[in-house]
């Protein structure tokens, strides 16, 4: 398998800080395992499969063979399935043969990590298939949020990407989204995405919460805007005020219940913040034998 490669991601430092945590380094009495030290002979070999419990849509494997290759270089792994794959409870993901302690060691943050990814990953399943159930707007793009753990956005957008999601903004930097407290510092909508145009802002997303607000967005010179809050009803009546002169993105209370009414409307995207604020961890388990 080549090494995974993620544009803003390190994973060795990633590896080896996440592991430096667990192992206690820096800390009195820190910086080992104590159970697979004492417990475990050096040169014990074990062997172990990776499994689902649950259906889900796999992220994150590239990554747990970082953590196992990290303490044992030698160690033999085979990744089973692909990354973006739907598997069905009891699948093997993930075969492995090497030295025990390094195993035991990483072990806990190489499920964490796919628990987590794989558990953002099935949840933007569940959310694309009932946007798209009904068939009412096919071109309709489910976007993640902002709405992500410190120091692990690079990893959660992926695993949106993985589950059949795009990307918003990366962060702050990449897009000027004027949201209610812009507004209100600047007075009204026109003039903060007049602003944001005259700051030389190439991309200006602008969120309106009331249909009186889209004119002056757009005479103003916004290019995309974030409908929040509404029902299908106003944002169908949005879609059509605002036509091709910008996209529309709908947000706000988007459920898996809702999402395909809101989808129907004819936005172009919708935008939902659980997918990576809230989606629950894949129930993935490691089972090891003697080897």
């Amino acid at each position: 398998m080549t090494e995974f490669k993620l544009e803003g991601f390190d994973l060795h430092a990633f590896v080896r800080d996440t592991l430096a945590e667990d192992l206690g380094e820096g800390l009195p009495g820190g910086g080992r395992d104590v159970t697979a030290s004492s417990v475990i002979p050096a040169d014990a070999r074990f062997q172990g499969v990776m499994d689902s419990r649950d259906p889900i849509t796999v992220a994150g494997l590239p990554i747990a063979v970082g953590f196992f290759r990290h303490l044992d270089p030698d160690m033999q792994i085979d990744v089973l399935v692909k990354e973006g794959e739907q598997v069905a409870p009891g699948t093997d993901l993930m075969r492995l043969s090497g030295n025990a302690r390094a195993m035991l060691t990483a072990e806990r943050s190489a499920l964490n990590t796919v628990q987590h990814l794989s558990g953002i990953a099935t949840l933007v399943r569940r959310y694309v298939d009932a946007m798209r159930a009904g068939g009412a707007n096919p071109d309709c793009t489910l976007l993640d949020t902002r709405k992500t753990i410190p120091g692990l956005r690079h990893i959660e957008k992926y695993a949106v990407r993985m589950g059949g999601g795009s990307n918003h903004r990366m962060g702050l930097w990449d897009a000027a989204m004027i949201k209610d407290n812009h507004i209100l510092v600047a007075g009204n909508v026109g003039e903060a995405v007049r602003r944001a145009r005259n700051a030389g802002v190439e991309n200006i997303i602008c969120e309106v919460d009331r249909l009186d607000q889209i004119e002056p967005a757009l005479a103003a010179g916004a290019d995309h805007i974030l409908l929040d809050n509404m029902s299908p009803e106003i944002l169908r009546e949005a879609v059509g005020m605002i036509g091709t002169r910008a996209k529309t993105e709908a947000s706000g209370g988007i459920t898996l219940d809702t999402i395909s009414a809101k989808a129907a409307s004819g936005v172009d995207y919708i935008s939902v913040g659980r997918l990576t604020q809230s989606a629950p961890a894949a129930d993935i388990g490691l089972d090891f034998t003697v080897g």
